[in-house]
């Protein structure tokens, strides 16, 4: 039995060997990308970027207001509603 066994598990790490290197290779590859795009990129500090807001004014307040969260939940009922008469309609 432990021969089998060993045969057995030589035979699942033969047949998940690939599916483990192209993970490995797509996480390097992924890492790869994001590290040559952040090198290549220009990398230029101006007032404007260091800014706290680029909107145009100056912050007034304390930016830690609560905000009442049914605008958000008016908003998503729109959006799934409108979806489903566009669906209704032929």
């Amino acid at each position: 039995m432990l021969i089998l066994g060993i045969k057995f598990i030589d035979v699942v790490i033969q047949q998940y060997f690939c599916c483990f290197f192209f993970l490995l290779f797509c996480v390097f590859l992924a890492c790869l990308l994001v590290f040559i795009t952040y090198l290549v990129s220009p990398q230029k500090k101006d007032f404007e970027k260091l800014s706290v807001y680029e909107c145009g004014f100056e912050p007034f307040g304390d930016s830690r207001n609560t905000f009442d969260a049914h605008f958000y939940i008016v908003g998503v009922l729109f959006i799934i509603f409108d979806l489903e008469i566009v669906y209704l309609l032929p």
